[in-house]
C-alpha cells in the first residue's frame, strides 16, 4: 500500500516550539484530542473571510464546515469584514493546514490561519476541527500506536511532502504529553485522523480516511471540557468590578464560568483568582470573547491562577474552568488596577 498522499500539518506559534512539558496526569489517567488552553470562549461567533478561491471552492466550505457547529457550541458566521478571525486560502501548492483554536487571534490581520490545498469534505471538516481546537488523533497519548519509524520517516521525506525529519516527527511521530491535553480513548473513527499505511505501524494495521464526523467527535466537541450548550442560550456572564472580589464556584464537573470587566483607563492590571481550587483562567478582549491575551494556570498562591497585563480601555472577558474537568470547587475572583 502506498504512503498516503494527503497529509495535514500543525502551524504553531513560536512559544509552543519551546514550551516546557510538565508530567501531570489529567483525571488520573492520559486523555487527549484537545490541546488545553486552545478552546475559544465557549457560545464565541467566530468569523471566517475567505482570501481567494472560487465561487464554488468557497461554497464548499460554507456548506460543509459548519457541521461542527451542529454540535460545538460555536457559531460560524462567513464576512468580508477585514478583522475576521479566520482566514482560509485555497493555495494548492502549500498544502492542508490551520493553526488551533484561539492561536488563530495571535496571526496578523492580512494573513491566512487556514489553507486548503485539496478540497473533500473529509479536509474541510479536518482542517476546522482544528481551528475549532482539536489536535491529531493520531497523537494522542492513548492512542497505542507503535510506529515503523525508519519507514514513516522514509516516506514522508520523499513526494508529495518532502519533509524534513523535525517536520514528520512533529506531525506524525510524536504524542502529546499527557499535561499538554483532556478529551479521550483512541478513536479510529475520528475526522482527526488521517489515514495510514499498514507499513507504517507494528501493531495495529493501516487506518482509514474518515471524511465524517464520528460519534465520538460529536460527543467530546459537545462536552462539558469544549463547547457544551449547543440550542441553548449563550453561557451566563458575570461582571465584575474593579477592586472588587466575587465568591464563586465550579459547582459541576466541566463547568466553565465566564466574567466581564470594564478598563476606563489604559494601565497595568492583574486578575487572579484565590481559594483552595486548582482552576485555570483564560483571559480575552478587548470588546472580544473570541481574541485570547493570555491563558494561565499555576501563576498564583499554590494552584491558583494569575494574569498580569498592561490593558487598554475595553470590556475584557476571563473564562474559569477546574483544572481537572471531572472536579467542583469554589474560589474567589477579583481584577486588580495599577
Amino acid at each position: 500500500m502506498q504512503a498516503a498522499k494527503h497529509m495535514c500539518y500543525d502551524r504553531i506559534l513560536p512559544q509552543d516550539l519551546v514550551r516546557v512539558q510538565r508530567t501531570r496526569m489529567v483525571g488520573g489517567r492520559q486523555r487527549a484530542i484537545s490541546l488545553i488552553g486552545k478552546q475559544w470562549a465557549n457560545g464565541s461567533t467566530l468569523r471566517i473571510r475567505f482570501l481567494g478561491g472560487t465561487q464554488d471552492q468557497q461554497d464548499m466550505v460554507r456548506s460543509i464546515a459548519p457541521k461542527w457547529t451542529d454540535y460545538a457550541n460555536l457559531t460560524f458566521e462567513f464576512t468580508d469584514d477585514p478583522r475576521a478571525e479566520i482566514r482560509v486560502t485555497f493555495d494548492e501548492n502549500d498544502g492542508a493546514w490551520s493553526y488551533v483554536g484561539t492561536d488563530n487571534a495571535q496571526i496578523p490581520l492580512h494573513a491566512a490561519t487556514l489553507n486548503l490545498g485539496w478540497l473533500d469534505q473529509g479536509v474541510i471538516l479536518h482542517e476546522f476541527g482544528h481551528m475549532a481546537g482539536l489536535s491529531h488523533e493520531h497523537q494522542n497519548p492513548d492512542g497505542g500506536i507503535v510506529w515503523n519509524e525508519q519507514q514513516v520517516i522514509e516516506d514522508l521525506s520523499g513526494p508529495p511532502n518532502f519533509w524534513d525529519e523535525a517536520t514528520i516527527r512533529h506531525n506524525v511521530l510524536n504524542k502529546y504529553s499527557a499535561d499538554q491535553v483532556h478529551g479521550t480513548e483512541f478513536d479510529p473513527h475520528s475526522v482527526m485522523l488521517y489515514a495510514f499505511p499498514d507499513s507504517w505501524t507494528t501493531n495495529m494495521g493501516a487506518t482509514s480516511e474518515n471524511s465524517d464526523l464520528s460519534e465520538q467527535d460529536k460527543a467530546f466537541v459537545a462536552s462539558a471540557v469544549m463547547y457544551p450548550g449547543r440550542g441553548g442560550a449563550e453561557s451566563d456572564i458575570t461582571e465584575l468590578d474593579i477592586r472588587r472580589g466575587t465568591e464563586a464556584a465550579i459547582s459541576e464537573a466541566g463547568e466553565e464560568d465566564l466574567y466581564s470587566f470594564k478598563v476606563k483607563e489604559d494601565g497595568m492590571h492583574i486578575v487572579e483568582t484565590t481559594g483552595s481550587t486548582d482552576v485555570v483562567m483564560v483571559l480575552f478582549g478587548p470588546d472580544s470573547k473570541t481574541k485570547k491575551i493570555a491563558e494561565n494556570d499555576d501563576g498564583g498562591r499554590g494552584q491558583n491562577s494569575r494574569i498580569a497585563a498592561r490593558l487598554r480601555p475595553g470590556t475584557y472577558y476571563a473564562a474559569i474552568r477546574h483544572y481537572n474537568p471531572h472536579r467542583t470547587g469554589e474560589y474567589r475572583i477579583m481584577v486588580t488596577a495599577y
